[in-house]
C-alpha cells in the first residue's frame, strides 16, 4: 500500500477499528490468564445476550446502574447508550487491568470504573455519593468463586439494590440462582443461544 492510500480517512478508520478490536480481545484474554476463577469466559458476551440481558429494565427510572466484571466493556458502552443523561453507571473490578481499559477508553462523565470487590459495592456506591442501585448486572462466575463470596455478593447486592429493582445475572451454570434464591422475591430465568458458550440468563427482583 502506498502512503497516499495509507493517509486516506477511510484507511485510518478501519485501521482504528481493529485496533481497538483486537487490543480489547487481548486485554480480555489477558485477563482471564491472570484470573481465570474471576472472568466467566475467554470470549466477551455476544450482542444478542447484551440486548436479552438489558431488556427488562426500565431506564426512565434507573438512576444508578452497577456493573461487577466489566471486562473490556462489552455491557458498559450498551448500558450508557440507554441511560439518561443524568444517569450513572458504576462499574467494579478486581483486575486492574480492565480498571485501566476502561478509563482510558470510554470517556462518559456518567462513567466511573473502580477497582475493588463487588463484595463491597455498598461501601463503594456511598463513597461515590449514592444510597441505592436501580440495577446491578454480573457476569462473574459464582460457581468457581472462593467459598463465601458468592454468597456474601449475592447478599450485599440484595441490600444496595432500592425497592422495585433488580440483580441481573448472566452464566454458564445455574449455580448463581442458589445464591440468588434466598434473598429475592422473584427470579425470572432466561437463556441466550447466541452465546459462546450459551448462557443462562437471571432477573431477581426485589420486592416493593
Amino acid at each position: 500500500m502506498n502512503n497516499s492510500i495509507a493517509k486516506t480517512p477511510f484507511v485510518s478508520r478501519v485501521r482504528q477499528r481493529l485496533q481497538r478490536l483486537f487490543g480489547a480481545w487481548g486485554v480480555f484474554f489477558k485477563g482471564f490468564l491472570k484470573h481465570p476463577v474471576m472472568v466467566g469466559s475467554i470470549i466477551p458476551s455476544s450482542a444478542a445476550t447484551v440486548t436479552k440481558m438489558l431488556e427488562p429494565v426500565h431506564w426512565d427510572k434507573c438512576d444508578l446502574f452497577v456493573e461487577y466484571g466489566p471486562g473490556v466493556g462489552t455491557f458498559c458502552r450498551p448500558v450508557l447508550e440507554r441511560m439518561k443523561p443524568d444517569a450513572t453507571l458504576v462499574v467494579i473490578d478486581l483486575n486492574p487491568d480492565f480498571i485501566d481499559y476502561l478509563r482510558k477508553t470510554i470517556g462518559d462523565s456518567r462513567f466511573y470504573a473502580v477497582h475493588g470487590s463487588a463484595a463491597d459495592v455498598q461501601q463503594i456506591i456511598r463513597d461515590l455519593g449514592h444510597e441505592k442501585a436501580d440495577y446491578v448486572l454480573s457476569g462473574l462466575p459464582f460457581s468457581t468463586l472462593p467459598d463465601q463470596l458468592g454468597p456474601k455478593i449475592a447478599k450485599e447486592t440484595y441490600d444496595v439494590i432500592r425497592p422495585g429493582g433488580a440483580f441481573l445475572v448472566y452464566q454458564f451454570v445455574k449455580k448463581a440462582r442458589d445464591y440468588m434464591a434466598p434473598h429475592f422475591d422473584q427470579i425470572d430465568n432466561g437463556y441466550s443461544l447466541w452465546n459462546i458458550l450459551p448462557c443462562h440468563l437471571f432477573w431477581g427482583w426485589k420486592s416493593k
